[in-house]
């Protein structure tokens, strides 16, 4: 049985056509996600699965985060007790390692959790960064953004606008969003500086545990999740043990799910 003879000019127009449909219908969403972590993809699935129209904006090719490389490029991560529940929702194999330590395939883990935000109805638009925000009535509505290349090469080109009745900001340990908040709004953080406090050193048990406390709304219509979290407040980092940042993207899409409703 032999191919289908192939059309070039098809093949470019289908991805063209879909893309800008999809593209479109997603400029303006409940909750956007500035990240694709382990945190961002987590909240993407759980608000999806209620529901809401959420996009995840990625500045790399790739989705993820740190957590395909697990520590040190050994990829195997590491969860507690707690985190492992949330790996249970996604059905990812773990194998206890220690009592109350478990471990799983880094590749697996942030592949399924992708793959099932997406299946769930959450859209992932990658190559894309943020390059500022939109603020009205000293309330974040939306985001300002253009491809990562572009950004990359320094190219004069304008950027284009996402409107959003909430962002969370999980991009880490560079909290993308709150900087620019930062450096061009009039607007206070609801931390103990009103600004951004900035990461601490390792400590694994401390950041876990404050990586969930210090994930919420931290200006009006922006919520942190994650390292971008701990960061934030001020937190230390934690390593290659990712429970935490699971956990803290189920937390922030509960907390805006609570809002929205």
């Amino acid at each position: 049985m032999g191919f289908m003879r192939l059309d070039e000019i098809t093949i470019t127009q289908a991805i063209i056509e879909r893309f800008s449909r999809k593209f479109l219908e997603y400029t303006v969403v409940d909750v956007a996600i500035v990240g694709g972590g382990p945190a961002g993809l987590v909240a993407s699935y759980f608000l999806a699965k209620a529901g809401k129209k959420v996009a995840v904006f990625e500045r790399k090719l790739s989705v993820g985060g740190g957590m395909w490389g697990g520590g040190m490029m050994f990829n195997e991560i590491v969860v507690q007790r707690e985190g492992k529940e949330i790996l249970d929702v996604f059905d990812i194999r773990t194998e206890e390692y220690k009592l109350g330590y478990y471990t799983a395939d880094a590749v697996e883990a942030i592949a399924t959790i992708c793959s099932q935000a997406a299946r769930a109805g959450a859209k992932v638009f990658n190559c894309m960064s943020v390059e500022d925000v939109m603020i009205r009535d000293g309330r974040v509505t939306g985001l300002v953004i253009t491809w990562s290349p572009v950004e990359m090469a320094g190219l004069h080109v304008d950027p284009m606008t996402i409107a959003a009745k909430f962002v969370v900001d999980s991009t880490g340990h560079d909290t993308e969003i709150l900087s620019v908040i930062e450096r061009k709004a009039d607007m206070k953080l609801n931390t103990q500086s009103g600004r951004v406090m900035g990461e601490r050193s390792m400590w694994a048990d401390k950041a876990e545990r404050l990586t969930l406390e210090n994930t919420g709304e931290i200006c009006p219509g922006v919520y942190v999740a994650g390292m971008s979290a701990n960061a934030a407040f001020g937190g230390p980092r934690m390593g290659p043990i990712f429970g935490g940042m699971l956990l803290s993207g189920k937390k922030v899409a509960e907390l805006i799910i609570a809002k929205l409703q």
